[in-house]
Parts: structure tokens; sequence; C-alpha cells
């Protein structure tokens, strides 16, 4: 069993910045990638970026120069740094984990996600 946990969202100002943070635990031999989804009401599921396990990484158009992904391997956790949110990038964030278990099955698995509004 795997436990994904989202942390760090919340309420922030247009022009501010905030960190996310997803922790990935259990049943984990190798992580090959982690990402950041978002939803927001009424629309579909958006890609926002993602990090492989050799650091490459990889932004959603909307998201490319404003926002920061990143990981810590010992503890397969990773970080979405915001800046310069704007009201459009309100929604909830939702981790998504692709890795090797350690019963030799490649498993895609997800958080519960995190609500991050951007108003003034």
């Amino acid at each position: 069993q795997v436990h994904i946990v989202e942390s760090g969202g919340g309420l922030v100002q247009p022009g501010g910045s905030l960190r996310l943070s997803c922790a990935a635990s259990g049943n984990i031999l190798s992580m090959y990638m982690m990402r950041w989804f978002r939803q927001a009401p009424g629309k579909q599921r958006e890609f926002v970026a993602h990090i492989t396990h050799v650091g490459t990484t990889n932004y959603g158009a909307s998201v490319r120069g404003r926002f920061t992904i990143s990981k810590n391997n010992d503890n397969n956790t990773v970080y979405l740094e915001m800046n310069s949110p704007e009201p459009e990038d309100t929604a909830v964030y939702l981790c998504n984990v692709y890795f090797l278990s350690e019963g030799g099955n490649r498993v895609i698995d997800w958080g519960q996600g995190t609500q991050v509004t951007v108003s003034s």
C-alpha cells in the first residue's frame, strides 16, 4: 500500500508565492516520475508539471516560467513552487506518482489533492 499526501495549499494573493509538497511512502521500490495536475470547478484535469527520476522536468504551457517543480529522492517528496500565481491558477492540485512496487509492479497512483485559491 502507498500513501500519497499533499500539503501546502491555501489562500495566496496574486503575485505572491506558495509551495506545495507531496510525499509518497509505502510499497515503493523505485520512483519513476512524480507529477502535478490541477482541476478547477467545471474544467478538465490539467497537467501542471512533472519530474523524472533523473531530474528531467516538463511544464504545462499555462505555468511555464512561473512554477518550478523539484524533488527530494531520499524521501520520495516532490515540490511545486508557485510564483506570481494568478486567479486562473485557483484549483485543487493533485499529485500523481509512477513507480515500481516492491512486488515488481508498475503502478500509477493519485493523492487526494490540496486546494489553492488565488485571490486578493
